[in-house]
């Protein structure tokens, strides 16, 4: 046995565990970042005069760039040290949470959330192989226990602490509190971080891979969030991108060009990432790994579960804010009762796991997941009382704790330690993708089904015309923002009861929407026990 073998089966000291407690808490904060600005977006919306689409990508983009350059930074983090990059990234993402807080217009915001990006890009991979090289054994499945019930609890806890902070202070302060927490953060790191890095490596750096995932990624993102602005096929506007037009009169949209483009770059990504595992050159991402079927399992599994909690927290901030006109804190309460699940299912996901295996606790929190969801889609409506939405969230949250905590290890049980920030850069690649579409798809339905439901419940309360036209579209633009205005104003009652009802609706079709990929992660999750039992 070597002295780095030695090293990573000997019993952990405190020096780790610390760091493990400041490696997860990093994490924690770029968590926290992905879900503390829902709650916030209709004051933002309000504040700086977006609209839907420029909403999603406020969301979205993050995980976009997030996806784009995981595999990247992976690679990275295996090479250069994983403590240098976890530091580095925290620079650059404090850095961006002061241009986000500064910002005053959509474009500023949308820029400040990418620089953002590429610090939690550098963070990410960086702190889980670290985690995975570290810790081993029984000490290693504790590890991954508290990993999960931290991130899980971020995810969780980030609507209360965007309400209160957007309610009681400024939206501003959801990126301004992310610097004195991002200083604690490194001046911990510095002292209890252990250095590691990855096995020998293959000579050249993959420079090509990087583009082509970029590119695909980014390209899937984009054509799904633009789809229901530009026309999925027949241009509806022009669109305008770095001075360049493409017009309305042109003969097909750019969304179709766009999946075109990324169903070629990413067939193009697999087959250059083979050539380059030929050649024996470095590799942006090891493709033998997917030959692991707890790796593989896994990854689509955490992928469809992304989409469907990404969806819910995209969605549920506009319907409880617009439709229901909770004020913001109010809003994070009712979300809060997804922290409360996940901190109640925490303390007994470890017992769970003893007793029907890892794979077995994801398989239950998972189906807990899409429970929860679908007694959302059956209950909310304009008028639900909040602590009525609040029930099926704790059920949510029960599920997301069990998941969260046991999908990390499991994925990861089988990849050599040599590797394994290329592993863990993988798997948060893909959950950042499913992140990413989770939430251009529960916008793009929204949007669609809001050009349906909003002139529909405007009928049947009898406002038509030209004036409910006019309602219904400003109402879809705003992704709800008039409807509060609207009840601000003292606006009439039975047009602002239609609005909500048909927001309502809208809401309950991009929650049909998020249970089918949860129900796909349900699926995808049964198979996992089964190879992982397997094996």
């Amino acid at each position: 046995m070597s002295a780095a073998d030695a090293v990573i089966d000997a019993p952990p000291t405190c020096r780790d565990w610390f760091a493990l407690a400041v490696l997860s808490i990093g994490l924690g904060l770029i968590v926290l970042d992905g879900t503390i600005v829902g709650v916030a977006l209709p004051d933002i919306i309000a504040d700086l005069g977006l609209d839907l689409t420029d909403a999603q990508w406020v969301n979205s983009l993050y995980a976009v760039v997030l996806a784009a350059l995981l595999l990247s930074t992976g690679k990275l983090a295996d090479r250069w040290g994983r403590k240098t990059l976890f530091l580095a990234g925290l620079v650059v993402f404090v850095g961006g949470s002061l241009l986000a807080a500064m910002s005053d217009a959509a474009g500023p915001l949308i820029a400040a959330r990418a620089v953002q990006a590429v610090g939690a890009a550098l963070i990410m991979p960086s702190t889980l192989s670290t985690v995975n090289a570290v810790f081993r054994g029984k000490y290693r499945a504790a590890a991954f226990g508290v990993w999960g019930a931290v991130i899980s609890g971020a995810a969780a806890v980030g609507p209360l602490a965007g309400g209160a902070l957007t309610q009681w202070a400024s939206w501003h302060w959801i990126f301004l509190v992310n610097l004195p927490l991002g200083a604690l953060i490194f001046v911990a790191g510095m002292l209890t971080v252990p250095a590691t890095r990855g096995g020998r490596e293959r000579p050249g750096a993959d420079v090509d891979g990087a583009l082509l995932s970029a590119i695909g990624f980014g390209a899937l993102v984009f054509a799904v969030i633009e789809g229901p602005d530009l026309g999925w096929w027949t241009p509806q506007r022009d669109l305008e991108l770095f001075g360049w037009v493409w017009p309305a009169d042109a003969a097909v949209s750019a969304v179709p060009v766009a999946l075109a483009l990324s169903a070629v770059a990413l067939t193009l990504f697999v087959v250059w990432e083979r050539h380059r595992e030929r050649v024996q050159r470095s590799a942006l991402l090891d493709l033998g790994l997917f030959s692991l079927a707890t790796f593989s399992w896994g990854n689509l599994t955490a992928a469809m579960v992304a989409v469907g909690e990404f969806a819910i927290i995209f969605v549920l901030p506009l319907y409880l804010i617009n439709a229901l006109g909770l004020s913001v804190m109010g809003a994070g309460l009712v979300l809060a009762a997804m922290a409360v699940g996940a901190f109640f299912s925490g303390a007994s996901a470890r017992h769970l796991a003893a007793r029907f295996g890892s794979p077995g606790t994801v398989l239950i929190g998972l189906a807990l997941e899409l429970v929860g969801v679908l007694a959302l889609v059956l209950l909310i409506s304009g008028s639900t009382a909040a602590w009525v939405v609040a029930i099926p969230l704790v059920v949510y949250g029960v599920g997301l704790g069990l998941a969260s905590a046991q999908l990390t290890g499991t994925v990861l049980r089988d990849v050599p330690v040599g590797v394994s920030g290329q592993a863990s850069a993988t798997q948060s690649t893909v959950r950042q993708i499913g992140s990413a579409l989770g939430t251009a798809f529960a916008g793009a339905a929204l949007s669609v089904a809001l050009a349906i439901t909003l002139p529909a419940a405007l009928a049947e309360a009898s406002i038509t015309g030209t004036a409910a036209d006019e309602l219904a579209a400003s109402t879809r633009q705003s992704a709800g923002t008039v409807i509060t205005q609207l009840r601000a104003g003292g606006s009439d009652d039975a047009a602002v009861g239609a609005l909500a009802q048909g927001f309502a609706d809208a809401t309950r079709w991009s929650l049909v929407v998020a249970s089918v990929f949860l129900l796909l992660g349900v699926i995808g999750a049964v198979r996992l026990r089964r190879v992982a039992q397997q094996s």
